[in-house]
């Protein structure tokens, strides 16, 4: 067992991850899963450390390994160039399992990038498919942390291997290499905004090299990422400067938040960034417009977390307002109780907050509680080898409240439904708790197609909404609750857009079929079969509610 961290000296304060109030994606049987979160550090002593803490702030994102890169630039420009090894190290497992003391102290240099993993793609146990990836080139040495998704990766992965390339891994985020070493541009930078200028689909990259980090978001803008500064952290007090999936990693490590990357920006952090506090930004070309996903306000976004322009919390208690609108608590006898709204922990508790505020301001009494408590010390369900397993640890987990529930019209609130099975086992605990009916809101449209641009849903076939042919009678017998109400997709932007402020525009595929980006028919063959192939794998994350 590695002994605990202490990094009081650069002003991070100790955190213990089995904190029950912290939402760092908890995995019930049927989570959605995204595919990771990236972090990055510049000019920063002891940068590893400081990179650890922004990991460990990005857990939710991916919990099945980790890596990090460090190293130092070459702060003196008038110095000779000398191009000492990028140090890596990658593991199996939550950051806090991955890195020891030892291993972030052997982790030396000013500047690191660290990656938190979640993807199918590439072999769950094949640590080479993990990131971030460093290699050494003709240039100097090059690190790269990557996510999302590249629709046009199989076109790409094809050029490559016609041409000899040797390909190491299977995920797609090794192509950015191999776009930036056999581009015929003669700077570093410019070789970067190469690669960069030909991938298609979603990417949040951090880039580093010897001289210079780059922080760049596809044109489109599916994944957040953010630019932070850690005030007088650097050599001789001067700033260093990070880069994060999520403000809640900011947090973490003391950085105050600067602004988001927008989408299609490619942002160089270098030696004038840390001599005058300015950015070098330059532009993709844009094909598609801008399409933000906005599954990342519904579910996969920390609740603290700033992202799009506005914070995630506030965006969902605002789809909890517009679902109250759509489809409000049902009406119930005279004398009778009010219903009593439940949120399923603990992604949909800020939709319930918003929702039972504007039942009551339309007339419609309700009351809030917490009808679950959610056990924390309970492994990953994922891990029970068999359904019948896997059902006693949700009862292991979840323990219905009788004196809620007993009686009462519930209605039990969830952030999203794909395939079902966790809901339905929810609702029949709540049931044996003595409620006198289950009602059913979903803060969020059907899922009815797959995600191409960097989240694992299951295929199109196994979703709850497809299996029963959209028909809300079917779904409702089978979870065995008396009314069922999904928010619109209309309902979902507008809500959106009214609460953040924001309408440069917002990917609804997974909800619509509407895709921003074509995806060409042999990337999304291939795709669903590696969705298939892992399907019946024991490790399965995807049999969300």
């Amino acid at each position: 067992m590695s002994a605990p961290l202490d990094f009081e000296d650069f002003g991070v304060a100790p955190l213990t991850l089995s904190d029950p109030d912290m939402e760092v994606g908890i995995e019930e049987p049927e989570r959605y899963n995204e595919k990771c979160g990236v972090f990055g550090v510049f000019n920063v002593q002891k940068a590893a450390h400081t990179c650890y803490y922004g990991m460990v702030g990005l857990q939710h994102r991916g919990q099945e390994g980790g890596g990090m890169v460090a190293g130092t630039w070459n702060q003196n420009e008038k110095a000779e160039k000398t191009q000492g090894d990028f140090m890596l190290h990658r593991g199996i497992g939550l950051v806090t399992d991955v890195f020891s003391t030892n291993d972030l102290n052997n982790l030396e240099g000013n500047c690191a990038i660290g990656h938190t993993r979640y993807s199918t793609a590439g072999g769950k146990s094949q640590l080479e498919g993990f990131q971030p990836f460093s290699v050494k080139y003709r240039l100097g040495n090059l690190a790269l942390a990557h996510n999302g998704n590249l629709s046009n990766f199989t076109e790409l992965r094809s050029f490559f291997e016609q041409h000899g390339v040797l390909m190491q891994t299977t995920v797609d985020s090794e192509l950015f290499l191999h776009l930036i070493s056999h581009s015929k541009r003669r700077s570093q930078l410019d070789q970067i905004f190469d690669a960069m200028s030909q991938a298609e689909g979603a990417f949040s990259c951090i880039v580093l090299t010897d001289d210079f980090m780059v922080a760049v978001r596809d044109p489109n803008g599916f994944r957040p990422l953010c630019l932070g500064k850690l005030k007088g952290r650097g050599p001789n007090g001067t700033d260093g400067y990070c880069v994060a999936s999520e403000t809640c990693a900011l947090d973490l490590c003391k950085a105050e938040y600067i602004r988001d990357v927008e989408p299609g920006e490619m942002v160089i952090i270098n030696r004038q960034t840390v001599q005058e506090g300015k950015f070098t930004s330059l532009r993709l070309p844009s094909k598609f417009g801008v399409s933000q996903c906005i599954f990342e306000y519904v579910y996969f976004a920390r609740p603290d977390s700033q992202i799009f322009g506005d914070f995630v919390t506030k965006v969902r208690r605002e789809h909890g307002r517009q679902l109250a609108r759509e489809h409000p608590v049902p009406d119930v006898p005279a004398g009778d109780l009010p219903p009593v709204v439940i949120p399923v922990p603990d992604s949909a508790a800020h939709a319930t907050l918003g929702y039972v505020e504007e039942n009551i301001r339309l007339g419609k009494p309700c009351q809030q509680d917490l009808g679950f408590f959610r056990n924390p010390y309970v492994g990953r369900s994922f891990i029970a080898p068999s359904q019948e397993h896997r059902d006693l640890k949700v009862r292991c987990k979840f323990n219905p409240m009788t004196h809620v529930c007993e009686g009462r019209v519930v209605v039990l609130l969830d952030d999203s439904i794909v395939r079902g099975t966790t809901a339905k086992q929810l609702i029949g605990l709540v049931l044996q708790a003595g409620a006198k009916e289950v009602h059913f809101r979903v803060a969020s449209p059907p899922v009815t197609g797959p995600c191409f641009y960097g989240m694992d849903f299951p295929t199109k076939e196994e979703l709850f909404f497809n299996h029963h042919k959209a028909n809300l009678d079917s779904m409702a017998k089978w979870l065995g609750v008396k009314t069922i109400g999904y928010l619109s997709a209309d309902g979902l932007v507008n809500s959106t857009e009214e609460a953040s402020g924001n309408k440069a525009g917002f990917c609804t595929a997974c909800f619509t079929g509407k895709y921003p980006i074509p995806v060409s028919e042999a990337s999304a063959t291939e795709m669903v079969s590696e969705k298939a192939a892992s399907a019946d794998a024991t490790e399965n994350l995807f049999d969300k509610r």
